[in-house]
């Protein structure tokens, strides 16, 4: 896409192209009842992360490996359910883990691809602090969407249906 200017001086067009990235941040906030060390083993946890984040969504995972460290590195790929926005697509992700402190807080960087078209890339921060309920989760997602991407607003409904596959895996929701 683009869009044309004409000059003044000479008249001449020229041409610029249109931003191909667009930009978002949001935050999601949740309470579970339940401590921030069981949170935090759901994410630290390779088997127990795969069943929320993974297998919960009615997907066919292809693959899902995870060293959760820092430096770390998780890769998955999984095959969109039939009641998906694209049924039989494989997306994948890979997460590279930038800091990790138990109990409290892990911070990613993460690309997402359809096929092999990366459409985002990502930075994601998990913050967990005990509360009366359990554990207060704030997410923070700060993304840069590609040409043809699932934009900021789905995004944050992906997270926000994964948060709470994780809560069926953790405790109820407060």
């Amino acid at each position: 896409m683009h869009f044309t200017i004409e000059g003044k001086e000479n008249e001449e067009m020229k041409t610029m192209e249109k931003p191909t990235v667009t930009h978002g941040t949001f935050v999601i906030e949740r309470t579970y009842s339940a401590t921030p060390e069981r949170v935090f083993a759901a994410f630290s946890d390779p088997a127990k992360k795969r069943r929320w984040y993974i297998e919960g969504r009615n997907n066919e995972a292809e693959t899902f490996e995870m060293d959760f460290r820092v430096g770390g590195t998780e890769r998955s790929s999984y095959r969109m359910g039939a009641n998906s926005p694209f049924p039989g697509t494989v997306i994948a992700n890979e997460t590279k883990y930038m800091d990790i402190v138990p109990n409290r807080r892990i911070v990613i960087a993460y690309t997402m691809s359809m096929g092999d078209r990366r459409f985002s890339s990502s930075q994601a921060t998990f913050e967990l602090m005990p509360s009366e309920k359990g554990t207060d989760l704030v997410f923070t997602e700060q993304g840069a969407y590609f040409e043809g991407s699932d934009g900021v607003q789905r995004r944050e409904q992906g997270w926000r249906q994964l948060l709470e596959h994780l809560d069926q895996g953790i405790g109820v929701a407060a």
